[in-house]
């Protein structure tokens, strides 16, 4: 399963498939994670230093985060593809195409001025948890969304 938490300023990706429960983020930063509560991330609980050191401390990489950089990262079902907003301008987005049943993930990019922020896996995980939340297969043609689901 994959996750996208985000507040104003940091954005966290998880990856329970990677997670061997070490609890080293429940031990960092238990105002935010608790394992016992759905979502068991939330945000706004303790300060982004707290969150972001508890995050550094993640033995299996199955937690990492990011800034936002202000830019907002929507899904788009029917146009069958998620988008990066900075403001009212898209300035990335992953599109994905349906067949029997599957996603595929066939193309992500973002502009070039905001290369280097980590959008672009946003945008994949953003496909990726919207998949997982309708229980459907998904794949990528797209080599970068394929790093993204395989890391």
């Amino acid at each position: 399963m994959h996750r996208l938490y985000e507040n104003e300023d940091i954005v966290i990706f998880w990856n329970s498939d990677r997670c061997f429960h070490a609890k080293r983020c429940v031990t960092g930063s238990p105002k935010t994670f608790d394992i016992n509560r759905k979502p068991w991330i939330q945000l706004g609980h303790a300060d982004n230093k707290e969150v972001w050191q508890a995050i550094s401390q993640c033995p299996s990489g199955a937690l990492s985060c990011l800034y936002r950089h202000g830019i907002d990262i929507t899904i788009d079902l029917e146009g069958q593809k998620s988008l990066a907003l900075d403001g009212d301008k898209v300035i990335g987005e992953c599109d994905y195409d349906i067949s029997d049943g599957v996603w595929n993930i066939y193309h992500t990019e973002v502009s070039p001025d905001y290369k280097g922020k980590g959008i672009a896996k946003r945008l994949v995980y953003k496909v990726i948890e919207a998949s997982e939340r309708q229980k459907v297969k998904l794949e990528a043609s797209c080599s970068y969304a394929k790093k993204v689901i395989e890391e």
